[in-house]
């Protein structure tokens, strides 16, 4: 007895092996490209340090250059502390604060990453940070003077915020005003990103970006959060 092609068993049958043929050749395809996938993800992040310290590179010459400028990979726990036998590039730091957001993980259970480079003979310490915007999460590099307070360059990117508005911290217009400002005063974080025209320029604030006010202070927020864990390491280095 032959198969009744205009049955609905028959359309149901068919729609569902498709469904699992499509299915299997997605996952396969997904999984050939994952590696690649990761290796893009690696050198944007290598190139994202490198820009943070004025190096700004190709995806091709990332990793050349990363392994030139970085002398040295170091993991930091909640107090400060140095981690032994954990790599500082494989710390995920969106994932764990996605984490803390969710309250999987706790705030002494995060680690944080620091990446010492070396340039004209100068050395500068790169933090990694994330934090919210306004639509989503915000996240960037900033790097310090050999003196661990005086900013020496600020790299910030975003998912989701508006463009023209708080999409525009990725720009050099608001990236280049951290440039030799402080973090630390009187041993407190004091940086500041002030409303648009609503502060005066010091060393320890920078103006935010009109329209983007909330996203502003999620910038803020990372910075102020990410280098109050720093600071007992950093007095340790100094000292």
């Amino acid at each position: 007895m032959g198969l009744d092609k205009n049955s609905s068993g028959y359309t149901f049958g068919f729609a569902i092996v498709m469904v699992v043929v499509v299915g299997a050749l997605l996952a396969i395809a997904a999984m050939g490209l994952k590696p690649f996938q990761d290796k893009n993800i690696e050198l944007e992040k290598k190139q994202n340090i490198l820009s943070s310290i004025k190096i700004e590179t190709s995806r091709d010459q990332a990793a050349e250059l990363f392994d030139q400028y970085v002398v040295e990979q170091v993991v930091i726990n909640s107090k400060g502390e140095s981690v032994e036998g954990q790599s500082a590039f494989d710390v995920d730091v969106k994932k764990q604060y996605k984490e803390l957001k969710a309250k999987a993980k706790t705030a002494e259970d995060m680690l944080y990453p620091l990446f010492v480079c070396e340039k004209e003979g100068e050395k500068i310490y790169v933090v990694p940070m994330v934090g919210t915007g306004l639509w989503g999460p915000v996240w960037g590099f900033v790097s310090l003077e050999s003196d661990l307070n005086t900013i020496f360059g600020a790299n910030f990117d975003h998912k989701t915020e508006t463009p023209g508005l708080g999409a525009e911290i990725k720009e050099t217009s608001f990236e280049g005003q951290f440039q030799e400002d402080k973090i630390y005063k009187d041993g407190e974080v004091a940086i500041e990103v002030f409303k648009s025209g609503g502060g005066d320029a010091t060393d320890y604030g920078v103006d935010g970006i009109t329209g983007g006010t909330i996203t502003s202070k999620g910038v803020e927020e990372m910075i102020i959060r990410t280098f109050g864990v720093y600071q007992p390491y950093f007095q340790k280095v100094n000292s």
